[in-house]
């Protein structure tokens, strides 16, 4: 649904040790996915497409704390991505990383907005 918060992403020094705590903490189940440098955290179970099974919960990620990846951030599901970067940059927010395929999932781009915060946009592969 475009307009919703569908993701966040956790950076971490220590991904080993922040898994352990949200895995301890919450119950998480974290799915390790070292082709892509990351874990997926489940925070509730999913479906056969991956997609969380409860109402409005969301699922996220952890990466390695690099670069603009700095602190906590939640992910957009857009329609389009190249049009919503267009208007983030024209309301003052700046594009950080482009649209990028995640796997057979759909696509991924990142940018600022007029605070400085980092923030993710989805867009969903079609079918």
């Amino acid at each position: 649904m475009a307009g919703a918060v569908v993701h966040f992403e956790i950076p971490a020094d220590d991904p080993q040790r922040a898994q352990a705590f949200y895995r301890e903490a919450f119950g998480w189940r974290i799915d390790p996915m070292p082709d892509m440098s990351c874990a997926m955290l489940r925070t509730v179970p999913v479906d056969g497409q991956g997609r969380p099974v409860e109402p409005g919960a969301i699922n996220g990620g952890m990466l390695r704390r690099q670069g603009v990846w700095q602190a906590p951030l939640v992910v957009v599901d857009v329609e389009d991505i190249p049009a919503t970067l267009t208007e983030v940059q024209r309301l003052g927010g700046a594009t950080v990383r482009e649209m990028t395929p995640v796997g057979e999932m759909g696509f991924a781009a990142y940018f600022t907005d007029t605070e400085g915060n980092l923030m993710g946009l989805w867009q969903s592969a079609p079918g």
